[in-house]
């Protein structure tokens, strides 16, 4: 059986029985939204080359795009879900047609602007209701299964972070994905080889904003509300961090990359009051308060220390050792 696929049945099989030994299905269920973000937007940068600084925007929206559908319109659950990630596939294919006009930080800055755009115009419109957001986003069903309850829903989100995780591995593996790779390495001799770039670099754009907004409305359904938060340029750098941290260019590194930036926003806390305890030094009981400087050290340890991300030197040394040097 290939080694590959059976890692992955192994990580499924791992996923669906964690509620039986223990773990929170809220905590998890939000590693797995922000993991099929990180892979969505690894898919862009990792395997096409191009720096977005405005994935937030795409997530923000759909996660609106949802609470606004099941809440007011009354849709289903999975028409609102569907709904929602069409809007961000339209926000995606109208930032990526004026973005991919530019390449490098002129690329980033572009996207970086328009994500910035979307976020002043949520902060004012009336149906994303300010900086209150939208609240009590009713789950309904899905299929027959009643998702107030979190096990069920648990197990819907899980599908969906493995069918998003599957369009991603089968889009690299694909010849599109090819072409995205030869792109991301040599974009000239892709355009001498006759490939229309900038199509190519659309339709990527298009699939990751699509898959970054089926993140961002589970997201919303699994917490039953939306807020700025998600649409904020923090947030941007926050699925940047996950990628670069877990390893850029390989399937699994944003998902760990995305374990970890959860587990120290929701443990860091825990982990700085056991540090006072155990040191005396009172100092790091405002570890919870500091986040962002734990994960900005991390951020730096990882970049200096493993400048291919976690994964990315981990399978590095094994094909080191396989070609025997």
């Amino acid at each position: 059986m290939n080694r590959q696929f059976l890692g992955y049945l192994l990580a499924v099989i791992l996923i669906a029985i964690l509620p039986f030994i223990g773990a929170y299905p809220i905590f998890i269920m939000k590693v797995m939204c922000y993991a099929l973000f990180a892979c969505a937007f690894n898919l862009l940068l990792g395997y096409t080359g191009l720096l977005s600084f405005g994935h937030a925007a795409f997530l923000g929206a759909a996660a609106y795009a949802l609470g606004h559908a099941l809440a007011v319109w009354g849709l289903p659950t999975i028409g609102g879900l569907i709904f929602a990630t069409a809007v961000a596939a339209l926000m995606g294919l109208l930032m990526g047609a004026l973005a991919i006009r530019r390449s490098g930080i002129y690329f980033a800055m572009i996207t970086l602007a328009m994500a910035q755009m979307v976020f002043f115009f949520f902060l004012q419109a009336p149906f994303t209701h300010g900086e209150d957001g939208l609240q009590g986003i009713p789950r309904g069903s899905l299929f027959g299964l009643d998702l107030h309850s979190d096990l069920n829903l648990y197990y819907v989100v899980m599908a969906i972070f493995i069918l998003g995780y599957f369009i991603c591995w089968r889009t690299v593996n694909s010849p599109f994905g090819q072409v995205l790779k030869a792109i991301r390495e040599n974009e000239p001799r892709a355009i001498s080889l006759g490939y229309n770039v900038d199509r190519f670099k659309l339709l990527a754009f298009v699939l990751s904003a699509t898959l970054a907004g089926l993140a961002g409305a589970t997201k919303a359904l699994v917490f039953v509300s939306a807020t700025l938060s998600d649409a904020t340029w923090q947030m941007s750098g926050m699925v940047i961090l996950m990628t670069l941290i877990g390893g850029l260019g390989t399937f699994t590194g944003p998902v760990l990359g995305a374990i970890i930036i959860v587990v120290l926003e929701n443990k860091v806390g825990e982990f700085g009051r056991f540090l006072a305890e155990a040191t005396g030094f009172m100092w790091f009981r405002s570890l919870g308060e500091s986040v962002t400087i734990v994960i900005g050290f991390i951020f730096i340890v990882s970049v200096l220390a493993f400048r291919r991300g976690i994964i990315g030197e981990i399978a590095h040394h094994f094909k080191l050792r396989r070609a025997g040097t």
